[in-house]
């Protein structure tokens, strides 16, 4: 049954079955202020779960048949993306760029309040200025986030995201980073952050909300320290 306890959040999670993703849902399905979570992918999760409604869906530059899906919903956390050098760079800035803009159009049009969480990336350059394509891709991303008319909307900069579970890494930056992750954590621990903190931190904020309305850009430093306050005393970053 699809029901929701009074206060309880219905969260729309985009990306799910990526890396950041992955935890996002996990994380949301486990908070005892989530009464509902839909995952909208290209493909299944794999997983069951009561508080879980999944919608394929395959063509994120038009997400018009998303509306019903996307209606009478508290916030998005949106982590679909894609690797600088993995696919061309049209490609990357339709991921980048044109999907989140997209999704987001559809999403306010079916739940004007809702809040929305966006994984970007740290340098993203609003300005267009940045050599980086990523950088500049991010950075019109998110301008174009800030100014869709959200009441709340949360950028996510992280820097270096440690995998945390093996898997297969998209190139060789990303190899040499996870083999000498244990010492650059201690040495530059505001570059580093783990994949499932960060996505803790995305849910928690979009549930919860902060103090006051508009956008907030939260940099790696940033969102080290919410993850440090949402942890037991005892807890820690790693």
């Amino acid at each position: 049954m699809n029901v929701t306890a009074a206060g309880q959040k219905r969260l729309v999670i985009v990306g799910a079955t990526g890396m950041v993703g992955g935890y996002a849902i996990r994380y949301a399905l486990d908070h005892p202020a989530v009464g509902r979570v839909t995952a909208i992918g290209r493909r299944k999760l794999g997983i069951s779960h009561p508080k879980l409604d999944e919608v394929l869906h395959r063509d994120f530059a038009d997400c018009s048949a998303l509306a019903q899906a996307l209606s009478g919903r508290d916030a998005a956390i949106f982590c679909l993306g894609a690797y600088t050098g993995a696919v061309p760079d049209i490609e990357l800035r339709t991921v980048t760029v044109d999907y989140p803009i997209e999704f987001a159009r559809v999403l306010r049009d079916s739940s004007p309040d809702a809040a929305f969480s966006f994984l970007s990336g740290s340098g993203a350059d609003p300005t267009g200025r940045s050599r980086m394509a990523f950088a500049r891709y991010k950075g019109e991303a998110e301008k174009a986030l800030l100014a869709a008319g959200f009441p709340r909307v949360y950028i996510f900069r992280p820097a270096y995201i440690y995998p945390v579970e093996p898997r297969k890494e998209p190139n060789f930056s990303y190899r040499l980073l996870r083999v000498i992750y244990p010492a650059f954590r201690v040495l530059f621990p505001n570059q580093v952050i783990r994949a499932d903190d960060l996505a803790r931190a995305m849910v928690d904020i979009a549930v919860r909300g902060a103090a006051e309305p508009g956008g907030l850009i939260l940099e790696n430093r940033d969102i080290r320290a919410m993850v440090k306050s949402l942890r037991p005393p005892n807890g820690g970053i790693q």
